[in-house]
C-alpha cells in the first residue's frame, strides 16, 4: 500500500491559498502533504515565494492528522543550526507529523546571500556536514564544527520526543547511492519509469533501507488541450536537467532559456491528461515501482478543482495507506 499526498508549491500559490488547499485535501482523502522551500519561483509567471517554515506551522495546526514534509537546502541561505531548531520546534508541537528532506540546493534560491555558488561536489560535502550537525543537535548534543559550515557551541533546548526523519533528496543514481550513507529515506521527482527504477535501485543497492518518496508533477483539466496549455504555461521552465536547474540564478533566466520549449516537451516530464483514469493508472505504476509515498503536484495555480476531482475519482481507485508516524528509525546503511 502507498501513501498518496499533496505537494504544496510555494513558488506558484500564495500561502493562504495553499493553506486552504491542504485543508481541502485532507477532507478529500489525501493522507499526507509536503511543500517546497523557495526564495524565488522558477518563472516570473508563477510569481510567488512564500516562506515555507511560517506556513508549515499554520498548516500543521489547520489539519487534523496529515504529516507534512519540506524539501530544504541547508548550508548557504540557512545555517544548519537554525534548520535543526525549526525542525525540533515543529516536531515537538506535532510529534510524528513532520519530516524534512535535505538537498544541495539551487542557485536561484541560494545566491541571495552574496556568497559564491559552489560546484556540485562542494555543495554535497557542505550538505553532508549540515546533516551531521542537524542530526546531532536533534539528539540533544552540543555541537561545535569548523568546516564548510561553522558552528560554535550550539545546543537545542527544545527537543522533540523523537527525532524526525532526515530524508535525502536525489535526482540521479549517484546522489541516490550517496544518500544511502546518511539518509532515513529518499525522495525524488517523476521521470521515465526505468529512470525511477534505477534511482530506487541505486539507493537500495547502496544499503539504503528507508522509505521511498516520489513527487509527481501532473496537470489535469476537464479538457485535454486545457491541461496541456496549463502545464506549458506553468512548468516549461522545469524541463531542464542538471546542471542548468542547479545553476541558473533567477526566474527571468529560467524564462529566457525556456522560451522555445514546446508543450509536447513539457508533457515528457509532467503527467498531462484530462482522463482521471489515466492519472490513476500512472499513480498505480509508481506504487508498483516500490514508492512508499507519492506526493501529487498539480502544476496549475488553482488547486481546488484538482483536489475535488482526484479526491472523488482517483484516490478511490488506488490502494491508499495511512502514513506511519514520522520518526527516524536508523534506516541508514552502516
Amino acid at each position: 500500500m502507498t501513501v498518496y499526498g499533496l505537494h504544496a508549491s510555494h513558488e506558484q500559490v500564495p500561502p493562504a491559498d495553499l493553506l486552504d488547499a491542504v485543508v481541502r485535501a485532507e477532507h478529500a482523502g489525501f493522507a499526507a502533504a509536503m511543500c517546497s522551500d523557495h526564495f524565488s519561483p522558477w518563472s516570473v509567471r508563477q510569481g510567488e515565494s512564500g516562506f515555507a517554515w511560517s506556513w508549515l506551522g499554520a498548516a500543521l495546526q489547520a489539519t487534523a492528522q496529515m504529516p507534512f514534509g519540506v524539501v530544504n537546502a541547508p548550508g548557504q541561505r540557512y545555517h544548519p543550526a537554525i534548520i535543526a531548531q525549526a525542525v525540533a520546534s515543529l516536531a515537538s508541537m506535532y510529534p510524528g507529523r513532520f519530516w524534512v528532506a535535505l538537498g544541495s540546493g539551487e542557485a536561484s534560491n541560494e545566491h541571495i546571500t552574496g556568497a559564491r555558488w559552489p560546484r556540485k561536489d562542494m555543495r554535497n560535502a557542505r550538505l553532508r556536514e549540515c546533516v551531521d550537525v542537524i542530526r546531532a543537535l536533534l539528539q540533544g548534543e552540543e555541537v561545535s564544527h569548523d568546516g564548510l559550515v561553522t558552528v560554535d557551541r550550539a545546543r537545542l533546548w527544545t527537543l522533540p520526543p523523537a527525532v524526525p526523519p532526515l530524508i535525502g533528496a536525489a535526482c540521479s543514481t549517484a546522489t541516490a547511492a550517496w544518500c544511502a550513507e546518511w539518509a532515513d529515506g529518499l525522495i525524488t521527482v517523476n521521470a521515465p519509469r526505468e529512470r525511477l527504477r534505477e534511482i530506487a535501485d541505486a539507493y537500495r543497492d547502496a544499503g539504503g533501507r528507508g522509505p521511498l518518496h516520489l513527487q509527481v508533477h501532473l496537470s489535469w483539466a476537464p479538457d485535454e488541450n486545457e491541461a496541456l496549455a496549463l502545464a506549458h504555461d506553468q512548468w516549461r521552465t522545469n524541463v531542464h536537467s542538471p546542471p542548468a536547474s542547479w545553476d541558473l540564478d533567477s526566474a527571468e533566466l529560467f524564462d529566457l532559456v525556456s522560451e522555445h520549449v514546446s508543450p509536447e516537451h513539457v508533457a515528457e516530464t509532467v503527467n498531462v491528461s484530462s482522463d482521471l483514469g489515466r492519472h490513476a493508472a500512472w499513480l498505480q505504476e509508481y506504487a508498483a515501482l516500490g514508492f512508499d509515498t507519492v506526493m501529487l503536484h498539480h502544476v496549475g495555480r488553482e488547486q481546488s478543482p484538482f483536489i475535488e476531482a482526484f479526491g472523488a475519482e482517483v484516490l478511490p481507485r488506488l490502494d491508499v495507506s495511512r502514513p506511519l508516524p514520522a520518526t527516524a528509525k536508523e534506516y541508514r546503511c552502516v
